[in-house]
C-alpha cells in the first residue's frame, strides 16, 4: 500500500478532525493507502518526528488543520528541502487556503475528492524567508488572530476574529511605510497592507483578482489618508465583495501585482503569515512559482 503521512492538529477548529479519525483512515483504506498518523501538538520534537522518516515511498502529506498548521507544515518542508505533495482537510477555525481550491469543508467528502484529484503547481510567498502560503499583513487587525485565545476560535468559529477586529477599531493607528515593487511603489501613510497569494482573509474576499498560480503576489494597501473614512469604504467593499467580486479597487486602496517586493516601516509594526507571527521589518517578499505540490479536486468535481 501507498503510504501517506497524517499530520493533525487536534487543538483546531472544534476538534473536527479527533472525532472523524476512523472516517479518514477508512476513505483512505479503500483507495489503497496506508495511514501514518501524527498528532500535532508542538511539544517535544515535532520537526523530526514528521519529518524524519519522511522519502518517496509515502505518496503525500496529509494536513488536518487551519491555514497555521499549514504553514508549520509547509514551512517544514521546506527548510529539509523535501518535495513531496501535500492535501489539505480544512478542519481550523480560518480555512482560507483550502476554501480557495474548492476542498470541501465535510471531512470525509474532502477525502474523497482529492483522492479522485490531481496534483496541481501552488505558489508560495516568501518573507524574510518565511514560507506563507495565503497571505502577509500588517497593521489594523493583524495581531487579532494571534491574541484571540483558543478556546473562542473553537467555540465561535470566525466570528471570534471579526469581534476582536472591531475591538481594534479603538486602536486606530497609522504607519508610515515605503514599499517598493516590481509592479508599482506606495509611500505614505496606511492602516493595514496584506500580500496575498490566495484570494481571501478570514473567509473575507479581498484579494478577487489573485490566482495562486500566476507567478504574482497581490499587494492590497488600505490608505491612512483619512482613517474614519478609509474605515467605512473598507467595510462597504467587504460587505460588496463576500456576494459579487468587483474588478477594480474602490478609492482609499492601492492594488499591486508583483512578483517581489521591499517594505520599510518608520515605526516597529505587528507582521502575520496566515495567522501566525510574521518577520519584522524591514522586508523583502518574493513570489516562488511553483514551489508548492498540492493534492486539489479536480476542476468542476
Amino acid at each position: 500500500m501507498r503510504r501517506v503521512k497524517f499530520v493533525y492538529n487536534p487543538a483546531s477548529g472544534e476538534n473536527m478532525v479527533t472525532e472523524r479519525l476512523d472516517d479518514i483512515i477508512a476513505v483512505y483504506q479503500r483507495k489503497g493507502y496506508s495511514i501514518v498518523p501524527y498528532r500535532l501538538t508542538f511539544e517535544g520534537n515535532p520537526d523530526q518526528e514528521i519529518a524524519g522518516d519522511l522519502d518517496f515511498s509515502y505518496h503525500h502529506i496529509l494536513i488536518a488543520g487551519g491555514d497555521g498548521t499549514v504553514n508549520y507544515v509547509v514551512n517544514l518542508l521546506k527548510s529539509r528541502k523535501i518535495d513531496l505533495p501535500i492535501a489539505m482537510l480544512p478542519t481550523g477555525t480560518a480555512n482560507d487556503f483550502a476554501s480557495m481550491l474548492d476542498i470541501p469543508q465535510d471531512v470525509g467528502q474532502a477525502c474523497r475528492r482529492l483522492l479522485s484529484g490531481e496534483i496541481r503547481r501552488i505558489d508560495l510567498g516568501r518573507a524574510n524567508g518565511l514560507y506563507f502560503v495565503n497571505v502577509f499583513s500588517c497593521g489594523l487587525f493583524t495581531d487579532v488572530s494571534q491574541r484571540t485565545p483558543t478556546i473562542l476560535k473553537n467555540t465561535f468559529g470566525k466570528l471570534a476574529y471579526y469581534v476582536g477586529g472591531i475591538g481594534e477599531l479603538s486602536k486606530l493607528r497609522k504607519m508610515h511605510i515605503r514599499i517598493t515593487t516590481d509592479g508599482g511603489d506606495f509611500s505614505g501613510s496606511s492602516l493595514i497592507f496584506f500580500v496575498f497569494n490566495g484570494k481571501t482573509a478570514g473567509q473575507l474576499r479581498l484579494a478577487y483578482l489573485s490566482e495562486p498560480d500566476d507567478g504574482l503576489l497581490d499587494v492590497l494597501i488600505v490608505k491612512g489618508d483619512n482613517p474614519l473614512e478609509t474605515v467605512r469604504t473598507v467595510f462597504q467593499y467587504m460587505a460588496m465583495s463576500r456576494s459579487r467580486p468587483a474588478s477594480t479597487y474602490p478609492s482609499g486602496i492601492v492594488h499591486i501585482r508583483c512578483s517581489r517586493l521591499s517594505a520599510e516601516s518608520v515605526t516597529p509594526e505587528t507582521t502575520d503569515i496566515d495567522g501566525q507571527p510574521g518577520p519584522a521589518f524591514p522586508l523583502e517578499i518574493t513570489c516562488e512559482k511553483g514551489a508548492l505540490r498540492v493534492l486539489c479536486p479536480k476542476a468542476g468535481k
